[in-house]
């Protein structure tokens, strides 16, 4: 069992940097891939970027791609997303979540177990 809580979600201005940081509980965080999602207004959520359990292979979404960074840190059991260059686009609700299974379906939202209650990143222009 994983709970997840995010934080570092805000209101900022478009060409602005923010980074959401994802607390997970439990010992054993480093076993689990983890992935950020986000959802705009009207919209379905989307997959925004994944890390892996070792050997930490990283995806991005291509929206994404140059502009965010995903991380980890397995000795503090918490998830990061380092986002710059904000744009109006990037506005919407960002969830982490995380993934037990044996492979590494890093944007399949169906294969992440344990999802976060999420943090509102709004981008002014």
């Amino acid at each position: 069992q994983v709970q997840l809580v995010e934080s570092g979600g805000g209101l900022v201005q478009a060409g602005d940097s923010l980074r959401l940081s994802c607390a997970a509980s439990g010992r054993t965080f480093s076993s689990y891939h983890m992935g950020w999602f986000r959802q705009a207004p009207g919209k379905e959520r989307e997959f925004v970027a994944a890390i892996s359990r070792i050997p930490y292979s990283r995806h991005y979404a291509n929206s994404v791609k140059g502009r965010f960074t995903i991380s980890r840190d397995n000795a503090k059991n918490t998830l990061y997303l380092q986002m710059n260059s904000l744009k109006n686009e990037d506005t919407a609700v960002y969830y982490c979540a995380a993934d037990g299974s044996a492979s590494y379906s890093h944007n399949d939202q169906l294969a992440y177990d344990y999802w976060g209650q999420g943090t509102q990143v709004t981008v002014s222009s």
